[in-house]
């Protein structure tokens, strides 16, 4: 509503001031113009989303407008005023594209409920569009890199809450890459323009975390010898990303709550609240409902943080995503050295999909970017690996179904199955000694997606 365009058109100067004042004061973003013609140079130069004009005005009328206006901005929706008597034209009007009809004189409730209508319309329409372009399966958005069904399911959350900004709670182990999906939301956000800020709140001495995030004045305590502004005062528009929540003192815990709730803060030494339009993403490398159990992150918080949760699996649970992350870090790493392209041999990829990368995305770039700053070659090698992942890689691939799990160990050799044989299932198959159309059943059942290991192969 805030966004939308609505012009108004009358020559009666009364009517035009009524409707504005009863618009303005609940929030629409109106402007009223007492003639045709200037509400025809008006829609050239700007958008409208919704078009109310009176049917019978001086030099140009109701009806010339709306097609003056339809053939301009055929999205802009028209609601046709008309006296008594005009009830065919009106219906010429709705022929001709208008959205409704008003007769005078007009019930301000009814004019605003069909405003809402039109505007709750625009915007379902508007988001299925961007949902709908952004459906198909991706393999990276922005910054973030996999193809794998459970970074889907991420980039389609991103997708959602870009729309509005809602607070969002991020969980994953350290290294999933929270802090990115924390930049991607912004960077797809009406806020892209406005700062930045990360802030671990673990790295903060206690009692400087809320001077640093609220500020504070000239003498409030010691050392504070001119005033400060707060990061949520810098980030004003924009994000301020607070990594390792559950890190937070508990009595900032409360003050952080309250600046949610209430939009304001209050730095410290000052007597008044101040206003602040700053969107929090918080995010935590351990199990946010454990952390309220323990008592480690207030639950009242904890809700208030949790609008939207996204949680960032492993990767050793998504392991059909190194491929392509490791073309992203050669491409990242590999500097002037261009005729390198995006080779890692056979034997290389193997181990590296083989191992368990308890340190994640940041485990496996540091290899990549180990590899180049040791003078890598002309394809990355199993010689060019650090010794902890080759003696690993080197291990019985039988040592891997070390549990009792059927599921588990099932996936396991499904997959490495599918990697000898290039992700040709008639030849994977045969290598499990079932048939393919069993194969293909199980891969979508454990949502197996080998189109990772495919690009990677090309």
């Amino acid at each position: 509503m805030k966004n939308s365009e609505i012009l108004f058109v009358d020559d009666e100067k009364e009517l035009l001031l009524t409707v504005d004042e009863f618009l303005s004061q609940r929030g629409y973003n109106i402007t009223v113009v007492d003639s045709g013609l200037k509400a025809l140079e008006l829609t050239k130069k700007r958008r409208i989303d919704v078009l109310i004009t009176d049917l019978k005005m001086p030099e140009v009328s109701g009806i010339e407008l709306l097609k003056a206006v339809k053939e301009q901005q055929p999205k802009t929706e028209v609601i046709i005023l008309t006296g008594y008597g005009s009830i065919e034209t009106a219906v010429e009007a709705l022929k001709l594209g208008s959205y409704d009809y008003l007769q005078k004189p007009i019930k301000l409730d009814r004019l605003k409920a069909l405003i809402d209508r039109i505007l709750e319309k625009k915007s379902l329409k508007e988001e299925n569009l961007f949902l709908k372009s952004r459906l198909q399966e991706r393999y990276r958005y922005d910054e973030l890199i996999g193809a794998s069904p459970k970074m889907q399911r991420i980039y389609e959350i991103i997708d959602r809450v870009t729309l509005k900004s809602p607070t969002v709670l991020i969980s994953g182990e350290s290294g999933t890459g929270k802090g990115v999906v924390a930049k991607v939301i912004q960077q797809n956000s009406d806020r892209k323009d406005k700062p930045f800020i990360s802030v671990n709140c673990g790295a903060i001495v206690e009692g400087l975390l809320e001077s640093e995030l609220f500020g504070h004045v000239k003498g409030a305590f010691t050392g504070a010898v001119r005033d400060k502004i707060g990061l949520f005062r810098v980030a004003e528009g924009g994000t301020v990303f607070l990594d390792e929540i559950s890190e937070m003192p508990p009595h900032m815990q409360v003050k952080l709550l309250r600046a949610l709730q209430e939009k304001e803060i209050r730095p410290i030494g000052h007597t008044k609240e101040v206003k602040v339009n700053t969107r929090i993403i918080a995010a935590t490398n351990r199990d946010p409902e454990e952390l309220v159990r323990s008592g480690a992150l207030r639950k009242d918080l904890y809700y208030r943080l949790n609008v939207v949760s996204i949680n960032i699996s492993p990767l050793a649970e998504r392991k059909e995503d190194i491929p392509l992350l490791i073309s992203h870090f050669i491409e990242k790493f590999r500097g002037s050295e261009k005729e390198f392209g995006n080779k890692v041999s056979p034997e290389a990829m193997g181990v590296l999909l083989d191992y368990d990368w308890p340190g994640n995305v940041r485990e496996l770039e540091n290899v990549i970017q180990r590899a180049f700053a040791l003078g890598v070659s002309e394809e990355i090698e199993v010689v060019d690996l650090p010794s902890a992942i080759t003696k690993r890689g080197n291990e019985n691939p039988k040592a891997a179904l070390n549990t009792y799990s059927l599921r588990e160990n099932e996936i396991i050799l499904i997959k490495k199955a599918l990697r000898e044989a290039r992700c040709k299932k008639s030849k994977a198959a045969k290598l499990l000694g079932i048939d393919v159309s069993t194969l293909y059943r199980k891969i979508e059942r454990y949502e197996i997606s080998d189109k990772a290991l495919q690009i990677a192969n090309v």
